[in-house]
């Protein structure tokens, strides 16, 4: 399933993540990841030493989320100084008042 403005593509579906109960704030595209990590915490007694491996591409796939959607912020912020500086294409040329 595709996210609209992201470049990672859902893989975990709404089942999976309903049947595993992924809590809603992190049914996101690294929730494929998540499923594993917290079945590996359970059945470590959420040792923090184990399930390290799953645990840092879980950390990974959000922190990639996250300059992904500073890039975009960023992006649009750019686009809307160049608006205020004079970017855009007026709707009345100045020489028109003359």
């Amino acid at each position: 399933m595709e996210v609209k403005g992201s470049s990672k593509k859902m893989i975990a579906t709404q089942e999976e993540m309903v049947a595993n109960k992924v809590p809603i704030p992190y049914r996101d595209q690294c929730a494929h990841l998540l499923i594993p990590l917290n079945k590996c915490r359970q059945a470590e007694f959420y040792l923090p030493w184990k399930c390290e491996n799953q645990r840092h591409s879980y950390e990974k796939c959000e922190y990639e989320l996250v300059m992904e959607r500073m890039l975009q912020v960023q992006k649009i912020r750019e686009e809307e100084a160049n608006l205020k500086q004079g970017g855009s294409i007026p709707l009345i040329s100045k020489t028109a008042n003359a």
